[in-house]
């Protein structure tokens, strides 16, 4: 047999092997901080609004809210060690760490790093940060996939948590009413209750000034405290995070519908052959506009962030757990995630349960 031949064979032999891999969600938990911001008290602060209209138009009645301590990693660690516990997941048997947050301890060192002795796991795995935001869970489970199928890791434990609270100015109604505080930990490895699919994945730079905290990184490093008013009383300042809610709409509703698309067609399968569809928790309001949209009956649409809010990255598998507790998701479902956002950045792919 001549080289050639033998180098075919081999190369079937391998590809076959790496075909047969599959990457699958093997534990999911999260954790919320103790301090609750309802809306009751927010109209205290803001009494030109009522409880039912922002309970209504963004379906939030409340949001946690980090302590003045309470930092991104803090909560990484509580997400990971309720993981551990809830699921007898042996914290030995972790290869790999990835703490998805846009609100890190320090510019350097990693946080990853310092959850990982933190949470007491090995110095034998690999560790890292990366900044995204509502669409992160998405490209976490992208990366910790491609690690499980080519044999860097068997156990990746992907980290979402975020502190959108501490960027938030105290006279900014509108954000406030919107985002909370979280972490979530998802245990990714080559068994568990969900196969991860096929991945879209997009990128448009060209939005980020739509929402971005302008000051305080090395772009432009002083905090100048200046403020304005805009034309609903919120309070803007580029110390604080901004949103134009606007554009951010306009996005949302220009990119999720071709999203999905091409989720579905890569994955060779139909919107009516979705058993549900879990996506970034925005606000009600944009969910409902999305949903209408893309023609999804309501009973296929999952909700979760009445008594969360908007917790970036950890949107999505928080309303997992959730769905799964109420029995929204049965064995042999299929489920379609969708993240997107800040950066302008997008992803979704398909969970085979």
């Amino acid at each position: 047999m001549d080289y050639w031949k033998l180098y075919c064979i081999r190369w079937r032999f391998f590809t076959s092997i790496i075909e047969k891999m599959e990457a699958k969600i093997k534990a999911i938990s999260y954790y919320l901080p103790e301090k609750v911001l309802a809306n009751d008290q927010l109209v205290t602060e803001f009494p030109e609004w009522s409880v039912e209209k922002v309970a209504n138009k963004i379906g939030i009645s409340e949001r946690h809210i980090s302590g003045d301590g309470e930092l991104s990693s803090d909560m990484a660690v509580k997400a990971g060690e309720k993981l551990f516990l809830e699921h007898q997941i042996d914290r030995y048997s972790i290869d790999f760490i990835m703490l998805c947050t846009q609100s890190p301890d320090y510019y350097l060192p990693t946080s990853a790093c310092i959850i990982q002795e933190k949470l007491g796991l090995s110095t034998g795995i690999g560790a890292f940060d990366f900044n995204l935001g509502c669409s992160g869970f998405i490209y976490g489970l992208a990366i910790a996939k491609g690690f499980i199928i080519s044999g860097i890791a068997k156990n990746v434990l992907l980290l979402t948590s975020e502190t959108y609270s501490k960027f938030l100015h105290k006279g900014d109604k509108g954000n406030r009413t919107i985002f909370g505080d979280a972490a979530a930990a998802t245990l990714i490895s080559d068994t568990g209750f969900a196969t991860i699919e096929e991945f879209d994945l997009g990128t448009d730079g060209k939005g980020a000034a739509n929402l971005i905290v302008q000051n305080g990184c090395l772009r432009n490093k002083k905090i100048d405290n200046h403020e304005e008013i805009d034309e609903f009383g919120n309070v803007l300042s580029k110390d604080h995070l901004f949103m134009n809610g606007g554009e951010i709409f306009n996005f949302t509703l220009d990119t999720v519908p071709k999203l999905m698309a091409n989720v579905l067609e890569k994955n060779g399968t139909t919107k009516e052959n979705i058993d549900l569809f879990v996506f970034h928790q925005a606000n009600k309001y944009m969910l409902n506009h999305l949903r209408k949209k893309l023609g999804i009956e309501e009973e296929k649409f999952y909700y979760y962030l009445e008594k969360v809010g908007n917790t970036v990255s950890s949107t999505i598998p928080i309303a997992m757990y959730e769905a799964m507790k109420e029995n929204k998701i049965q064995k042999g479902a299929k489920v379609l995630l969708a993240g997107f956002g800040v950066g302008y950045s997008w992803g979704g792919t398909l969970l085979k349960f």
